[in-house]
């Protein structure tokens, strides 16, 4: 246990000196700024367009435009960027035999995998939180008498869908050879999950209700119980995915 917590530590310094953790948090802190100020600015930017005559009518910013703002930013570009910067957190040393020494040395393989995962989740939720806390902030100044439902609950399933992706990443990097094979992996495993979703009855299962379902959930358009099979099923997949890595990283040579 005690090599897995020193190689995790050292992940999370490799994080930083690589400048993986400061690329991230920059991302998502301006993330959470973009979302509110979008919301609120976006009317007055259809207004200063010359449109001719045309006449739009554009209703007042809400708070739940802000939080529109966040649930369709975040999965469509802080889920990429957190694929990309951590896509090669394990292919990168596979390729270089970086992992020769530690594993001669006694390091369990599967301790590497599952501090790499340990890294990579927590420089997530800290960054996703950073985003999330910044957002609520803003919303709460610009619309102060406002409040919207469910709002951590929506929070945490796509927090739990990163999670899940972060778990493609270590079952790709050790099915498939270099970083561009692991973004492809992790690019499947989501295509797979919209076209599993067109199956009826299927996606009452599918953890990609997750990122997607967000907005119907504070909404009032999805009940919170309908959120329970999805969470299952992506709880067990990361254990999956994980528990794959491992059996696959022990066989695997270096």
């Amino acid at each position: 246990m005690s090599s897995y917590w020193a190689f995790t530590k050292k992940e999370f310094l490799g994080c930083f000196r690589t400048s993986k953790l400061v690329v991230m948090a920059v991302v998502f802190l301006l993330l959470g700024i973009m979302n509110p100020v979008t919301a609120k600015l976006m009317p007055e930017l259809f207004k200063s367009l010359n449109t001719e005559g045309i006449i739009f009518t554009i209703p007042e910013p809400t708070a739940l435009d802000s939080w529109m703002q966040f649930y369709k930013n975040v999965p469509q570009m802080g889920l990429i960027v957190l694929v990309i910067v951590f896509s090669g957190v394990l292919t990168n040393e596979i390729s270089k035999g970086t992992l020769i020494n530690v594993l001669t040395k006694g390091l369990k393989r599967s301790n590497v995998i599952l501090a790499k995962m340990t890294m990579v989740t927590a420089v997530w939720t800290m960054c996703y939180i950073l985003a999330f806390v910044v957002t609520y902030g803003y919303t709460v100044y610009f619309w102060p008498e406002q409040s919207c439902n469910n709002i951590v609950l929506a929070a945490v399933c796509l927090w739990l869908f990163g999670v899940l992706l972060l778990s493609a990443i270590m079952l790709g990097s050790v099915l498939v050879k270099g970083t561009s094979g692991c973004l492809l992996f992790v690019g499947g495993v989501v295509v797979l999950m919209f076209l599993i979703n067109m199956i009826p009855k299927a996606d009452a299962f599918n953890p990609i209700v997750l990122a997607a379902g967000n907005m119907n959930l504070i909404t009032g358009a999805m009940a919170v119980g309908d959120l329970v099979k999805p969470i299952v099923v992506s709880v067990v997949l990361i254990i999956g995915f994980l528990g794959g890595a491992c059996s696959v990283f022990n066989r695997k040579y270096i």
